[in-house]
């Protein structure tokens, strides 16, 4: 597995960060303990960083898989508002995760300077955590072009997290070529940045090689997070991103199905998903409507629905 460099003062990783949504309780592709088979078959296979977030709901999971090893890195996220929410963020990673130290912690889904000002004690108390040698590495999520502008320039940041892709799909603001110019900008100023959504949501999934080599080819994009369910998804994964050739029996058991958001018929239509949808993916019709091709399978919406409506299948 190549190992690169996050950043001008980041650790070196591997190229693959092990997208751990795909195994979570958030997406229920799997079972927790299938989940957590699939993530100590990837370490195995040298995969040494792992993603997932507060909503996720899987450090459990994640703790038993990492129990035989602590060299890997873990980032999680959270959406903490106030700097008390914040530190109860951190402990519960940290106590979750059985760490003393948080690798990265991040500030989930950040939209603007406007959304980071709002965010700006939560922010503050990042970075007390980091001078008290809790967490080593600070930074953001985001699925914007301003989120990776005004990232660049928030004190004390170390990584950004952008929803990245060769069709742009996701981006809720700007276009593709934005998007890039962006990255440029904060790639120039040594901070770690690592893709998300290479895939586009299982849109771009028909070219898997040419969505990965889009994302290989950005200067200053390190590395990139891909979730995984299975351990033939990880293999397939591995070969694909090191540029090797994919076996065609691999390739047909992968084979990259089509997957996309299911609203159950009992769906109240209360719009608690809609407003949770960062794609402004939904709309309400006496019950919740999804455009497909704007949905990017994130599973944000599921974790509000009150009746448990909606499935990624």
């Amino acid at each position: 597995m190549n190992q690169v460099k996050l950043g001008s003062w980041g650790p070196m990783v591997s190229e693959i960060c092990f997208g751990s949504l795909a195994i979570s309780p958030l997406q229920g592709r799997v079972t927790a303990t299938q989940g957590a088979e699939v993530l100590k078959y990837a370490l195995e296979q040298g995969i040494n960083w792992i993603d997932t977030a507060e909503i996720y709901d899987n450090y459990d999971q994640i703790a038993l898989a990492t129990k035989n090893h602590p060299q890997v890195r873990i980032i999680s996220k959270s959406y903490s508002v106030t700097a008390e929410e914040m530190r109860k963020s951190i402990e519960k990673a940290r106590s979750g995760l059985n760490r003393d130290i948080l690798d990265f912690f991040l500030l989930h889904e950040q939209e603007s300077a406007l959304t980071l000002k709002g965010h700006s004690s939560a922010w503050e108390e990042l970075i007390r955590a980091k001078e008290k040698g809790l967490v080593r590495w600070i930074g953001i999520s985001t699925h914007a072009v301003e989120g990776v502008r005004a990232g660049a320039l928030q004190p004390g940041l170390d990584v950004i997290h952008p929803i990245l892709n060769y069709q742009g799909l996701g981006i809720i603001d700007g276009s593709l070529g934005d998007m890039l110019s962006a990255l440029s900008f904060a790639a120039e100023l040594g901070i770690g940045i690592y893709a998300m959504k290479v895939f586009g949501g299982g849109h771009l999934s028909q070219d898997p090689q040419k969505a990965v080599d889009f994302v290989k080819g950005i200067p200053g994009v390190q590395a990139m997070a891909l979730g995984m369910s299975s351990q033939d998804e990880v293999d397939y994964n591995l070969l694909l991103v090191s540029g090797q050739n994919v076996p065609s029996n691999l390739r047909e058991k992968v084979k990259h199905k089509p997957r996309k958001l299911y609203i159950a018929d009992w769906c109240v239509g209360c719009g608690r998903c809609q407003e949770a949808c960062p794609q402004n993916a939904l709309h309400i019709e006496k019950i919740a409507v999804v455009e497909q091709e704007a949905c990017v399978l994130c599973g944000y919406c599921g974790r509000v629905c009150p009746h448990f409506c909606l499935k990624i299948v």
